[in-house]
């Protein structure tokens, strides 16, 4: 919590030094946003946005983030926006692949993710794409804000795979096609929802958990469970972002919607430090108290081989009768270069 409050005011002196004197002027509105789970870094760059379009319409525009699925499964986000029953909601791609399919592209293993100002501009031009766009809109829904998750890395309990076929066998929790990719070195896939994924692991349920690293290990307790952690695996990451309910949106006057538009560099600079900020504290004491696998060149290498390309011709072939999936891999690639180009 302390984080979060932190992060909040962050936000306020990020924006504020010269924007708060531009008072938007307005009726007054209250949304509510749907979110899994507790205030953490995922969540900062949201409330971030929150304090500073209450701080801009001197409260007249107010938004309130309901946590820990107060108001809707995890699951169940997308059916709550298309039944119009909440104004916006953070989602979890691979906790529905059905319902956002061009979405999933997020969670193929291995795509050019990872450094800070390549995920700014990819997702942020990603949300913006056909295919993204019509996803959301079958759910009376629009792309708001990424949620920049940063490469995965997993924890698990017992012996560490320090060799890549000691995943053989393994129960792993991850989605999409990352969980495809976990697949390939012989471990078994398994999608729970970030908030079952410790009592999994008392129970005895899974073997080891793939997320964001290393604020959700924390956040989700994965490391009080653990005996060992991979620390540059980097197998892939997925889009936990932020959706608007489109009804909401469209009946907002234009000032507002503008304002919230205007707020979304802030608030992916704001998660962006909440997750370093995270790291600095987490990964020395994951380091003093698990045991760290850290792979060769020549084992990630390998692991690419066989998890990465053909993951991809798999999902594009999967897919390719429901939209451009092709089309939608390339952009990824094609947003990378020009990112790193820039």
């Amino acid at each position: 919590m302390k984080l979060m409050k932190k992060m909040t005011l962050a936000a306020l002196l990020f924006a504020s030094t010269s924007a708060a004197a531009q008072v938007v002027e307005g009726p007054k509105v209250n949304w509510s946003l749907s979110f899994f789970g507790n205030p953490r870094a995922l969540s900062a760059g949201m409330e971030g946005i929150i304090e500073e379009v209450k701080n801009r319409t001197e409260g007249n525009f107010n938004i309130q983030i309901f946590y820990g699925g107060q108001l809707s499964d995890s699951r169940e986000n997308l059916d709550g926006l298309k039944l119009n029953a909440f104004e916006g909601a953070a989602i979890c791609n691979f906790y529905h692949p059905g319902k956002n399919p061009a979405w999933m592209v997020f969670s193929l293993p291995f795509l050019p993710l990872g450094d800070p100002k390549v995920d700014k501009y990819v997702r942020a031009k990603m949300f913006e794409h056909p295919a993204i766009v019509a996803d959301m809109a079958a759910w009376n829904a629009i792309p708001y804000l990424t949620g920049l998750l940063p490469q995965y890395e997993i924890l698990g309990r017992g012996e560490a795979p320090t060799d890549l076929s000691d995943w053989e066998g393994l129960r792993v929790r991850a989605g999409g096609g990352l969980g495809d990719a976990m697949e390939a070195l012989g471990a078994t896939k398994q999608t729970l929802p970030s908030g079952e994924t410790s009592t999994a692991f008392q129970r005895g349920a899974i073997d080891a958990a793939a997320f964001p690293f290393t604020y959700a290990h924390v956040s989700f307790g994965i490391s009080e469970e653990a005996d060992w952690f991979t620390s540059n695996l980097a197998p892939g990451t997925s889009e936990c972002g932020w959706i608007l309910n489109k009804t909401a949106y469209e009946a907002l006057p234009t000032q507002y919607q503008t304002l919230l538009m205007d707020l979304r560099e802030m608030g992916m600079d704001i998660e962006q430090a909440a997750y370093a900020e995270q790291d600095a504290i987490n990964l020395p004491i994951f380091r003093k108290n698990l045991e760290e696998i850290v792979y060769s060149e020549e084992q990630i290498a390998k692991f690419r081989e066989i998890a990465g390309q053909p993951v991809w011709d798999a999902w594009i072939a999967e897919n390719s009768a429901k939209f451009d999936a092709q089309g939608v891999f390339d952009a990824i690639w094609d947003y990378a270069e020009e990112a790193q180009n820039q």
